[in-house]
């Protein structure tokens, strides 16, 4: 699966049905995958919205009694009522305001919406293109998760169901920010985090673009991490790793790779400040300046293991 809306998937169908019968004899939700061991989030599910196959995964909503609304797909929790807006304003607003002018956005996934409702309150943002491959999630999310959902109806937003390397391959410099909001860097997205997707992603990018993805987190998957890290690296003059708090993801934590072809990029420098008012205006629940500094400024033995070809101005800094 290729571009997808989905943070992760599981390929095990036994385990997501097992998953699924559990949750409808006792009443909890438990997200259980071998890409985290030892470690299960569990929901209290108050009733099941909606249950369906589409092409491409199983997708499933259910409210929860203290967490709102929850997208599952494929057995893993994607995205909860009380805690999305971390990862959909961390997602977007890291990259945006360390672009000087981010008028082009292209957003590949991201089905459930949230991102794109992010991107559309930046002022500086006038055209939004988002490709996700699955319509199903889109149909859902509108209909079932509409605090997400009415983001893919925005007036910026231009919205194609489709392969997102494709799109790409028939796009090229033509937007100043690529959000890449996919599945975990294993398995169906695992061409996600290969250097033919960093080397598209920098081909449709104009000139000073910067690419931000989901990088999963380093307290389970610091080789991912590594590894993705290392192919930014590999592909554009400045990366950096940045992470946010996300109490319903696995660990608490999610982190974020972001590239820019500016030689003179500081990721931990927002080019765009915000006052408190303008913030509170744009209905910005995590995101601040503050955080923005603070999301690159990693615990040692994050740092250590990414220290020894990080990108020259990050080091100075």
């Amino acid at each position: 699966m290729l571009a997808s809306s989905t943070r992760r998937i599981v390929v095990d169908r036994t385990i997501i049905e097992q998953v699924i019968m559990n949750l409808m004899k006792q009443g909890w939700f438990s997200e259980m995958n071998q890409l985290w061991p030892g470690i299960s989030l569990s929901l209290e599910v108050k009733q099941i919205l909606h249950q369906q196959r589409s092409n491409y995964q199983d997708v499933l909503v259910i409210d929860t009694k203290e967490h709102g609304r929850a997208l599952i797909l494929d057995g893993i929790i994607q995205c909860v009522e009380k805690d999305e807006f971390s990862y959909q304003e961390m997602i977007a607003f890291l990259p945006l305001c360390s672009h000087p002018n981010p008028k082009n956005v292209l957003i590949i996934g991201g089905g459930d919406g949230g991102v794109a409702r992010e991107v559309a309150k930046h002022p500086e943002v006038t055209n939004i293109t988002q490709v996700e491959i699955d319509d199903v999630v889109i149909a859902v999310s509108k209909e079932y998760l509409p605090f997400m959902g009415k983001g893919l109806e925005h007036p910026k937003l231009t919205l194609h169901v489709g392969d997102g390397f494709e799109f790409m391959k028939q796009h090229k410099n033509e937007f100043d920010v690529i959000i890449t909001d996919s599945s975990d860097p294993v398995g169906p997205a695992e061409s996600l985090f290969q250097g033919s997707y960093f080397n598209l992603m920098k081909s449709a990018l104009k000139p000073n673009g910067i690419i931000c993805s989901q990088a999963g987190t380093a307290w389970a998957n610091l080789e991912f991490v590594q590894r993705t890290f290392r192919l930014c690296q590999s592909t554009f003059p400045v990366c950096s790793y940045g992470i946010a708090s996300v109490p319903t993801y696995p660990t608490g934590q999610i982190g974020f790779i972001l590239g820019s072809l500016n030689p003179q990029t500081v990721f931990k420098k927002p080019e765009k400040i915000f006052t408190d008012e303008e913030l509170e205006t744009l209905g910005m629940r995590y995101y601040t300046k503050a955080v923005h500094r603070a999301a690159f400024e990693l615990p040692r033995f994050i740092e250590k293991s990414l220290r020894h070809r990080t990108s020259p101005n990050e080091a100075s800094q």
